[in-house]
């Protein structure tokens, strides 16, 4: 019984841990991202709270939670609160089955790869029921396009990381790092670079991320999907974003880029190349947000339909045909 008890509590502390650090991320996030894009069209981006503007998430949170919470009339209640929850929560809860190190995952189960993409599929109902609840023509596109895009683009995603699954032989993401590390090359983005590829650019349409933010493009539907919605109901959707973001980059860095495993190991800091790959993975995310225009919505489910999901197809039964003849 006592030794239950302490794995409880282990149990709790490594979650708590595990939510902070998440949350640190995210906020941090936000703030490097407004100052990356500022350097690329020579702003300077926050700069009045705090030292360099680091103590800007801080005002940001704080703005938003004494904000009214305004709920407009006509909308579905109960939907129309639970929403930004969905999306959140089914958002976050990917981070605890990532391997951040080969002794340290939160939750290692067999079958965490496909696991981590129902979740991404669950999310985006809280688009879809938030679109639908508001009672708003703008909002209803959104969440109209919101699942038209999961739809093409989950097809993509999950053809690409069939192949890894096909290579590694097992959907455990602890035993696909494993697998890629006693590989010939320590990573599967050398032999599946078509796959990488493809997940990549689901990945970002996944986030809504632009180029592929067409259910909350400004210019045509103000804000899309959450144009009802103030205060922490929108900053809910805001942090599920960037939660995506993490966990895509996460997932990709586990599955193609060899997880943990570095050239070398550096101590004191044993997740060194997780977080630098992961980094470097969030990186380009703002990056593509600074330079690309957005599609539009036929481009969008043309790139989809015609060219991601063929070539992901291709790749897959490429690589079954030398699977079964090796």
């Amino acid at each position: 019984m006592e030794g239950t008890l302490i794995e409880i509590i282990k149990l709790v502390v490594a979650g708590l841990i595990l939510m902070i650090v998440s949350v640190l991320h995210v906020a941090y996030l936000t703030y490097a991202e407004r100052k990356i894009v500022a350097r690329m069209q020579q702003r300077l981006g926050p700069n009045r709270v705090g030292p360099r503007g680091l103590l800007q998430p801080i005002a940001d949170m704080l703005k938003l939670l004494s904000k009214e919470l305004i709920t407009p009339d006509g909308v579905d209640r109960p939907i129309f609160y639970i929403a930004p929850f969905i999306s959140l929560v089914c958002g976050a809860t990917g981070v605890a089955l990532i391997p951040i190190w080969k002794t340290f995952v939160f939750s290692n189960i067999n079958v965490g790869l496909l696991f981590i993409l129902a979740l991404s599929s669950l999310s985006a109902y809280g688009i879809i029921l938030s679109g639908w609840s508001s009672n708003s023509r703008y909002a209803f596109l959104g969440g109209i396009r919101s699942a038209a895009q999961v739809i093409s683009y989950e097809i993509a995603m999950g053809l690409a990381l069939l192949s890894v699954v096909l290579m590694a032989g097992s959907l455990n993401l602890r035993d696909i790092v494993m697998a890629q590390i006693h590989s010939p090359f320590k990573i599967y983005a050398i032999p599946q670079i078509i796959a990488f590829f493809v997940f990549m650019v689901s990945a970002v349409a996944e986030c809504n991320r632009t180029p592929f933010d067409l259910p909350e493009a400004e210019n045509e539907l103000v804000a899309g999907y959450f144009v009802e919605y103030s205060g922490m109901r929108f900053a809910l959707f805001y942090l599920a974003e960037y939660f995506g973001m993490i966990v895509m980059s996460a997932l990709a860095v586990t599955c193609f880029l060899g997880g943990w495993a570095g050239p070398f190991d550096v101590p004191f800091i044993p997740c060194f190349w997780f977080l630098l790959k992961i980094y470097a993975l969030l990186f380009f995310y703002i990056w593509i947000r600074a330079t690309l225009p957005r599609y539009r919505y036929d481009q969008l489910m043309g790139l989809g339909w015609k060219v991601l999901i063929p070539l992901a197809l291709a790749n897959l039964f490429l690589t079954a045909f030398i699977k079964l003849i090796v």
